[in-house]
């Protein structure tokens, strides 16, 4: 028999709140982290909008000296993985170190910092880049640097799905401790892209929001009629998973009990979803499948939700075709609609909220629900947060690539 496995510690940093108590209690409150592109100068770029965290300080997480030469996305991972451990009252010492693991991904990792070395090559030559260059780019270092500054010697790995990357991160997480490789797992993702690289990207792929430069409160709109494309944000978000007999036997406070976890691949287009979002579907039953849970047994979606066409019609098309009648009486909702899409660190981020959903029961809204989307014409908890017992939720991550994840969670009994 597999482990069962718990939620214990959640560390969170968006561009709403840097902890899981004020980031939840400003998605109740529909608090929105949309602005003007602060960053740099955004004239010029099709996009100008984005969820920028402002208050974040990682000296706080780390030695001052330290956090000035890490680059943003790991100094993120580390401040939400300290965060979750405090939080879990988790204690890795010498007695236990191997048997704690670091599962921390990103979709893009240090974007940023290779932008800034591609312009010191061309302008000032070879000699002058960074030794960092490689280790602040990759994307595993936050994984690797989170595990140096919590002494954690367990398993120690790196997922990097695009936007599916936290939710693949926790599951893959879940699987190890499920097998006895693990006694507990630090694991979550972590990005920080909005730079002029990252931008100017995703507005080449015409990915992002155009249409609301001069009112970006209202730029990020899942499943509304008007919706144009997401909006970048930037964060972390890192769980602490344990076996149950672990979390038990050291008396660790339970949020939520881990399900059920799904994959699929789209094989069907580089950026573009599936038809009919037939991956996402087979992705959910998936999840329920592990989970031993029926589609009426699930009273929430945390939705991918990320205010651009095909996602948000394929989606509502998925969530239909997996469960039938019962997909009328779901409570669904997106918390990009507040805090943009956080790419790699996006499904992490989000299963936090989907865990403080079941143990506070109080579902988010998903704002910006202005005008109606014949193809989107479900539940999504429009505009308001919506007070509903939680007993069983999914999250869903779907990726460029044709990535999909999906995790089925449970209040804990």
């Amino acid at each position: 028999m597999p482990n069962r496995v718990v939620m214990t510690g959640l560390g969170a940093a968006t561009p709403i709140g840097i902890g899981h108590k004020i980031f939840f209690d400003n998605l109740v409150a529909g608090k929105n982290g949309a602005g003007r592109i602060t960053r740099f100068d955004p004239a010029g770029y099709t996009c100008q909008v984005a969820a920028e965290i402002t208050d974040f300080e990682p000296g706080k997480f780390m030695d001052k000296k330290e956090a000035l030469k890490l680059v943003r996305f790991i100094q993120l991972a580390v401040a939400a993985a300290k965060l979750a451990v405090e939080d879990a009252g988790l204690k890795i010492d010498g007695g236990n170190a191997d048997r704690i693991g670091v599962l921390i991904g990103s979709g893009i990792g240090g974007i940023d910092f290779l932008e800034q070395q591609a312009y010191i090559l061309k302008e000032k030559g070879p000699s002058r880049l960074s030794p960092f260059t490689v280790p602040y780019d990759i994307t595993n270092m936050a994984a690797g640097i989170t595990s140096i500054h919590l002494g954690a010697k367990g398993p120690n790995s790196c997922v990097s799905t695009a936007c599916a990357t936290g939710t693949h991160s926790i599951g893959d997480a879940f699987r190890i401790l499920e097998r006895g490789d693990a006694e507990a797992m630090v694991c979550g993702g972590a990005e920080a892209a909005i730079c002029p690289l990252g931008i100017g990207s995703f507005c080449a792929a015409r990915a992002l929001t155009t249409g609301f430069n001069d009112s970006p409160l209202r730029a990020s709109r899942p499943f509304d009629g008007k919706r144009d494309g997401f909006l970048m944000g930037e964060g972390a978000g890192v769980v602490i998973l344990e076996t149950l007999e672990h979390a038990q036997a050291r008396g660790a406070k339970i949020y939520a009990e881990m399900a059920g976890y799904g994959m699929s691949g789209d094989a069907h287009h580089i950026t573009a979803p599936a038809p009919g979002g037939e991956g996402a579907v087979r992705a959910i039953r998936a999840a329920l499948k592990d989970a031993k849970l029926k589609p009426e047994e699930i009273d929430y979606i945390n939705a991918h939700g990320t205010s651009t066409d095909l996602n948000d019609k394929y989606e509502t098309m998925a969530i239909k075709a997996a469960f039938g009648d019962h997909a009328k009486k779901l409570a669904i909702s997106s918390n990009k609609s507040m805090i943009g899409h956080l790419l790699g660190a996006a499904g992490a981020v989000e299963l936090i909220a989907t865990a403080l959903t079941i143990v506070n029961g109080i579902i988010p809204p998903t704002i910006n629900q202005e005008v109606p989307d014949p193809f989107c014409d479900l539940d999504y908890v429009p505009n308001k947060a919506r007070q509903l017992k939680v007993n069983a939720a999914i999250s869903n991550s779907f990726g460029f690539g044709g990535h999909n994840a999906v995790l089925a969670i449970k209040k804990f009994s």
